[in-house]
């Protein structure tokens, strides 16, 4: 479960979402609750504000999986970023996954992204995503920035067709594209219109992580 968590910094949909085929990513605010076999675990918010091409991002995840009335597992992840335009120029991530805290930060100088996490630190060249789901762009990345890891994963981005999620209790005809190459592949889901209105994710133990938007 731990991965897919995490790639949300994700952070990605809400209600004021661009087309799917725009090139601007929106501005808003999202709220999902977040399911583990269909079970409500905990939530995801995120919440994005534009001035210009500059963009802040903030996200905030915590979840509960009980076992008989006792918590078998906690986790807790916030994400502040910092965008110009399509790239990252500064991101502060603190997680802690049941009970072991991490904490990842990353800032642009000039062309290069460099990136600490609790086992390395490392500079990366030309712009670079985490795994916003909010932004339509993230449809031509071939890698992304994992905010809970800081690690730069290789991914792939493939459009599945449309199909039916529920989003407030009721079914809605949506977009599903898939995101592979990382430790579990995502499914993210977008309505006609372009907003974010969840995604899926087969976690440790085969068990099925989902976003829904409430």
């Amino acid at each position: 479960m731990k991965r897919a968590v995490l790639v949300v910094s994700m952070l990605a949909a809400g209600a004021s979402a661009q087309a799917a085929d725009a090139v601007v990513a929106p501005a808003g605010q999202w709220n999902f609750r977040a399911l583990l076999d269909g079970k409500p675990i905990g939530e995801h918010r995120f919440s994005i504000t534009t001035a210009g091409d500059e963009r802040r991002v903030t996200s905030e995840a915590a979840f509960d999986v009980k076992f008989l009335g006792i918590t078998a597992y906690r986790y807790r992840h916030k994400a502040t970023e910092q965008w110009r335009g399509d790239c990252l120029t500064a991101l502060d991530a603190t997680t802690d996954d049941d009970g072991k805290p991490s904490r990842v930060q990353a800032r642009r100088e000039g062309d290069s992204f460099s990136v600490t996490s609790p086992t390395e630190s490392v500079a990366h060249k030309g712009c670079v995503m985490s795994f916003a789901y909010w932004n339509p762009s993230i449809r031509t990345q071939s890698q992304m920035l994992n905010a809970q890891t800081g690690k730069l994963e290789k991914v792939q981005v493939q459009r599945l067709g449309n199909g039916s999620i529920e989003v407030r209790g009721q079914p809605v005809v949506a977009t599903e594209y898939r995101i592979s190459g990382a430790t579990e592949a995502i499914n993210v889901w977008y309505s006609l219109q372009g907003d974010w209105l969840g995604l899926d994710s087969i976690v440790a133990g085969g068990r099925k992580l989902s976003y829904r938007l409430q």
